[in-house]
């Protein structure tokens, strides 16, 4: 028979033994969000009196930026706030993947039954890898790292980005919204459902900590003005149909030329 010292001395370790397990549990979970982890920003945000104004307003805004993005990336990983939601904010991230936009401007371009929807479709291809093409040209020269997040899933194992501004969804997604509310849509129901869509996608950014705030905002503006080059540079079907012939008569011509030179020497 156990003393009552013994007894309690069990019940002690039985509630140490309790409170390290939900301790562990607690670490264990927190520690599947990296973003939301301790030590997974690096940034130094410390300010000296001595330092030039600009230098001091950009350091608080960029601390402002990380505490905002921190505060938004509610769906970063299931065991976030907002972590039963997930599924859907990636479902509609994945509505803006430059992939599905591609693989559906093709085919529709090759499908298309007029002329003027295949001119649309046409110029919103080219759209799209004008898009593409800008968002790695600036990421390429700004090089800001992306915000520590858990990279174990599928799309973020062959998607991967390794630096985070602009975000491409938000500045495709304000790119294409644009482009379809000028050329596709007429109705302004159709109207809310696109700007609708496009600030779910970037919106979607932020709540999976995929980009910080500055990233996002910086990539609607991008791709709001990048219609407007789209506009100047629009290519019509019988330009493009002009520029064919005139490369194939040049081609042939010089083919000609370079057959009749060989019959000369003969």
């Amino acid at each position: 028979m156990s003393s009552p010292g013994s007894r309690r001395n069990s019940c002690r370790g039985a509630a140490c033994g309790s409170r390290a397990t939900f301790e562990y549990q607690v670490r264990r979970r927190s520690s599947s969000c990296s973003y939301f982890a301790s030590g997974a920003q690096t940034g130094n945000f410390s300010v000296r009196l001595s330092q030039p104004i600009f230098t001091v307003t950009l350091r608080f805004l960029l601390a402002i930026d990380l505490w905002l993005s921190k505060r938004l990336g509610v769906c970063a990983c299931e065991g976030s706030a907002w972590g039963s939601i997930r599924p859907l904010v990636r479902l509609v991230e994945f509505s803006g993947h430059v992939i599905p936009w591609l693989i559906g401007t093709v085919y529709t371009l090759l499908r298309g039954r007029s002329v003027e929807e295949q001119e649309i479709m046409l110029n919103l291809a080219l759209a799209l890898i004008l898009d593409l093409l800008f968002v790695r040209l600036v990421k390429t020269l700004v090089r800001r790292r992306m915000p520590a997040q858990n990279r174990s899933e599928i799309l973020s194992t062959f998607f991967v980005e390794r630096y985070s501004f602009p975000s491409g969804h938000a500045s495709r997604a304000a790119m294409c919204a644009r482009f379809f509310l000028a050329q596709l849509v007429d109705t302004d129901s159709m109207r809310l459902l696109v700007v609708g869509w496009a600030a779910l996608v970037s919106l979607s950014r932020l709540l999976l900590a995929r980009h910080y705030v500055t990233d996002v905002g910086f990539g609607l503006a991008m791709g709001y003005c990048q219609y407007s080059l789209v506009e100047r540079l629009w290519v019509t079907w019988n330009w493009l149909q002009d520029a064919l012939l005139i490369g194939l008569g040049e081609r042939l011509n010089r083919a000609y030329d370079g057959l009749w030179m060989i019959d000369g020497k003969h």
